[in-house]
């Protein structure tokens, strides 16, 4: 199945909105109260949404290098919560010193689908997606 490159921009780009509506959701329509890592993982994500639109419509090539840094320290970000909130990492190395604890469980699907893990998801995500636009931005190829 071929794939044009500029395809892949707007499958980031959807999944970065996704993301942030999602964490706008998750706030301002349940109520559920952002912990500090959960603040450092919007103020990650909120940019993609702008700068992909932007790669987008100025059919930059390179718009790679400017979201990949945000979509890998999101990603590790996010992968830190998701093992404190999983009980993997212990509570006492949460950086949660006041207001709402980074291992707060607002809902946890199958025993691991929780808010960190879907921001994991998308950062991830985000991060293959630019990886793959890369290699084929480099070759000058349509996927």
């Amino acid at each position: 199945m071929k794939i044009p490159k500029q395809t892949i921009l707007y499958i980031a780009w959807s999944i970065a909105l996704v993301a942030m509506l999602g964490s706008l959701f998750f706030s301002n329509v349940l109520g559920f109260a952002p912990c500090i890592l959960c603040w450092y993982q919007r103020i990650l994500m909120y940019p993609l949404v702008a700068i992909l639109a932007v790669g987008i419509l100025k059919k930059d090539t390179a718009v790679w290098v400017y979201v990949l840094p945000l979509s890998v320290i999101g990603a590790l970000v996010a992968l830190y919560h998701f093992l404190l909130n999983i009980n993997v990492i212990p509570e006492k190395l949460a950086p949660c010193t006041f207001g709402v604890s980074c291992t707060a469980k607002y809902f946890n699907f199958f025993g691991f689908i929780n808010i960190p893990f879907l921001s994991l998801l998308a950062f991830i995500s985000i991060t293959i997606l630019m990886l793959w636009y890369k290699n084929t931005a480099r070759e000058g190829n349509n996927l």
